[in-house]
């Protein structure tokens, strides 16, 4: 086996084991690359500069691969607004913690306090919220 075969065995195994350290980061699919290379290799005598713009080609194609059919299942989820605690709230209703003075106020969710923007209106209204804009939301009266 030549050098350049052992070399591109090497480092596939080394980006192929890197992503278990360090997920998420597309390491695999370098690594897929790499033994990419290291099969054709194999086969042919390629020259290191052919090898290294091999590399980069199936590089680029093992990524497309993975945004195209791996990147999207990933985001598939029975639970779409996990995480996102302010989207969460939009068409839920509240009762104003503090009144709504020159269209600010706020409201409590269990134990937090959200900052609201709406028109004015008295402590102990219920409000609903209907939008969300830079971490404040966005409310009116309900009902």
């Amino acid at each position: 086996m030549s050098h350049a075969a052992i070399f591109w065995a090497v480092l596939a195994l080394v980006l192929i084991g890197l992503e278990t350290a360090a997920p998420g980061i597309l390491l695999l699919w370098f690594g897929f690359a790499a033994a990419g290379v290291f099969l054709l290799v194999l086969g042919f005598h390629l020259s290191t500069p052919a090898q290294m713009m091999l590399f980069v080609l199936l590089s680029f194609i093992s990524v497309a691969v993975y945004w195209k059919f791996f990147r999207k299942a990933g985001e598939q989820t029975d639970q779409p607004l996990l995480n996102r605690r302010q989207e969460q709230m939009l068409d839920r209703v509240f009762s104003l913690e503090s009144a709504i003075v020159n269209g600010e106020g706020r409201i409590k969710v269990g134990d937090a306090f959200w900052q609201v923007q709406g028109p004015d209106l008295p402590q102990g209204t219920p409000i609903r919220v209907v939008g969300v804009e830079a971490g404040v939301l966005r409310v009116t009266p309900a009902g």
